[in-house]
């Protein structure tokens, strides 16, 4: 006689995306909040800060759209794009400046160069890659 097996409500992919959309309803609004902050150490959470959650909201949505993705994949391609988007706020043809003239796209591709911002994008994507980890935790690096 064998025995029952456990029947999962949910697949894997399923699964990730729920708790990535979870995680999501919790960074989305923390990030926007770093934004409009105005309290003691202001200029360090506008900047620094929002720049962490940035690379964790990154991490989560492309969790999201690719479950099947590795964590440390994940957190390497994002940390290595948003250095990309770092770079090319020392360029600025009109196209770009149209883009940056809006919140969400001064939010998304930033609009100012600054080097302090690195730190903050590799502490982000490692904490991306242990929360990604955790929120898929049979899934290998």
């Amino acid at each position: 006689m064998s025995e029952p097996r456990l029947v999962q409500p949910f697949s894997f992919a399923t699964q990730c995306r729920l708790r990535a959309l979870v995680s999501l309803a919790v960074i989305v609004p923390a990030g926007f909040y770093s934004k409009f902050y105005s309290g003691p150490g202001a200029n360090w959470v506008n900047g620094e800060l929002g720049g962490f959650f940035y690379e964790l909201f990154w991490c989560l949505v492309v969790l999201l759209l690719g479950p099947h993705f590795r964590p440390g994949r994940i957190a390497g391609g994002v940390l290595l794009v948003t250095c990309l988007l770092e770079f090319l706020q020392l360029w600025h043809p009109p196209s770009l400046e149209w883009v940056r003239g809006f919140f969400i796209g001064r939010t998304i591709i930033g609009d100012t160069f600054a080097w302090s911002d690195f730190p903050w994008y590799f502490l982000g994507c490692g904490a991306g890659w242990i929360w990604l980890r955790w929120l898929a935790p049979h899934r290998s690096v």
